[in-house]
């Protein structure tokens, strides 16, 4: 695996770094993470002369990481050639299909399942229900099958978000890319840092990822109770105060991050499916624990490989970095340590993050999380 990593900003590209023997008319695959303004079709199509064989997936972020730098308004190429490995790109759009879980089996349907060792998911982050995305391609794959990957975002305007492969940019779209071959060697890491407080309650009243009742309570109504002075704040103030949900019968736990607010309905929206019958507790922001989560994750992803990776991809949560504030490439630090400088690193902030949340292999959407994905050819 060989890569070479170019920045555009201020309206212009620029190398950073390329690896020995890199050849970029042979590379497979180009993840480009953009700011909104600067991904444009004009754009991808100077990625696509540049590297006339390969793949360029894109997505706007909520920050775009290059190496232990946050970068806002730019674009960070990664380009890839594989040596033994081979990849398979599709794509397709919400409203092609009639629901996100549909949308996932569609999808992986599309994928030659002969030899497919991961998955990479590059999603819309406003228009798809990520729960259901990644419910859909579970239900279509060997459980063998690793996945990860992450929702687009669009800062912390939340308006709408693009997905793109090669010129094929648009809201809605979601991209999975399919890794073949024996060579390839992913690890993945999952790590949050938040502390539980609080009695559990169970989820009493919902519609898909929308809240309305906790033990039989307004959910509104008590999660203001448990905010105090920073229930005058919502909603930006409950990025202190997630939830988590257990997820599976094993006692797993996800975050899930609160979007909005509805007063009238007494409810509140999250990034993620919150099923009745579930049982939840509040959480709060530790900004030491949280940016040594990272560290965690790092440390996680590259378990069982014999050297440091060729590529480490870490897709944080925009909740993490508003909450962060200055701190945020701390995190980012963090999770470097374990990589080394022969390691190449890219990333995103997202909205919300695909992963097994342990060493298990079935991947869950998380909120608030570090994801790390590591890539090594041997």
């Amino acid at each position: 695996m060989k890569i070479e990593q170019s920045i555009f900003v201020n309206g212009n590209w620029k190398s950073k770094e390329t690896a020995d023997g890199f050849d970029g008319t042979k590379a497979n695959l180009v993840l480009a993470f953009c700011g909104k303004e600067q991904l444009t079709t004009e754009n991808i199509k100077s990625l696509q002369i540049k590297y006339p064989n390969a793949k360029v997936v894109s997505a706007t972020t909520a920050g775009e990481v290059y190496k232990d730098l946050l970068y806002e308004n730019s674009i960070i190429s990664t380009a890839i050639q594989f040596e033994k490995t081979s990849i398979d790109c599709v794509y397709a759009n919400r409203n092609n299909c009639t629901s996100s879980y549909n949308l996932g089996k569609k999808l992986t349907a599309l994928l030659n399942p002969k030899g497919l060792k991961y998955i990479l998911v590059i999603s819309d982050g406003s228009l798809i229900n990520g729960t259901d995305l990644v419910t859909g391609i579970r239900a279509s794959i060997s459980d063998e099958v690793l996945v990860t990957g992450g929702l687009a975002g669009d800062g912390d305007r939340f308006i709408s978000t693009l997905v793109g492969l090669n010129e094929n940019i648009e809201e809605g779209n979601v991209v999975l890319i399919g890794f073949y071959g024996d060579s390839l060697k992913v690890g993945h890491g999952s790590m949050g840092g938040w502390d539980e407080f609080g009695h559990e309650r169970t989820i009493t009243k919902s519609d898909q990822n929308v809240l309305f009742e906790l033990d039989g309570r307004s959910a509104l109504d008590l999660y203001k109770e448990y905010l105090g002075t920073y229930a005058d704040e919502l909603p930006s103030s409950a990025l202190l105060f997630p939830l988590s949900i257990n997820s599976d019968e094993e006692g797993n736990r996800n975050v899930r991050t609160i979007l909005s607010i509805d007063e009238e309905q007494k409810s509140m929206t999250f990034a993620g499916n919150m099923p009745e019958g579930s049982k939840v507790r509040l959480m709060k922001a530790n900004f030491d624990k949280i940016i040594n989560a990272s560290n965690e994750a790092a440390e996680m992803s590259i378990r069982g490989l014999d050297k440091k990776p060729d590529l480490a991809l870490l897709i944080s949560c925009v909740g993490r970095k508003l909450i962060l504030n200055e701190r945020v490439e701390e995190e980012l630090e963090q999770a470097l340590e374990y990589f080394g400088e022969n390691t190449f690193t890219t990333g995103f902030y997202s909205y919300g993050e695909i992963s097994p949340n342990s060493e298990q292999v079935k991947c869950e959407l998380l909120n608030q999380t570090m994801t790390i994905t590591t890539f090594t050819e041997v």
